[in-house]
């Protein structure tokens, strides 16, 4: 079965409504938390967990593309998922990691920038469905592999 066919019918929908609500609590957090010196100690601390985590585990090349560390090489249960952005570092194992995927994670990256320590909590509330966390739907689903390409 391809993976078009294992989508709901109504997964743009759904995510459209995803980010909406999730604008809608954003709305709630205090706006000096969010691109703000404050956040953005969250994101340094976000790196610094990622390459703790990613010079621990890495088996594989190390390298800076687009702005983001890649540590490659990862045990399948060090990250989940295809990979993880932490901070500025993706963390992932020996899949190829191309243009359509960096540019993903590089909005994860800035996600990390904007909400800092709020990130993980967040996500977390968003929920592990991609198809409804706002955070990857914004990271577009397409490049993120969670979504097959639509014709162009």
């Amino acid at each position: 079965m391809s993976p078009a066919a294992s989508l709901p019918a109504q997964w743009r929908k759904d995510a459209e409504r995803a980010v909406a609500r999730g604008r809608r609590l954003e709305a709630l957090i205090p706006a000096f938390l969010l691109d703000s010196p404050v956040s953005r100690i969250g994101y340094w601390y976000g790196c610094a967990v990622g390459w703790a985590w990613g010079t621990l585990w890495s088996t594989g090349r190390i390298e800076r593309r687009e702005g983001l560390w890649i540590f490659r090489g990862l045990p399948s249960w060090a990250f989940p998922r295809g990979g993880v952005c932490v901070g500025g570092c993706f963390l992932t194992g020996d899949g190829r990691v191309g243009a359509a995927l960096l540019r993903h994670e590089a909005v994860h990256k800035r996600q990390w920038q904007r909400y800092g320590f709020l990130m993980p909590v967040l996500y977390a509330l968003a929920g592990r469905n991609p198809l409804r966390n706002r955070f990857e739907i914004e990271a577009g689903l397409e490049d993120g592999n969670y979504v097959p390409r639509r014709a162009r």
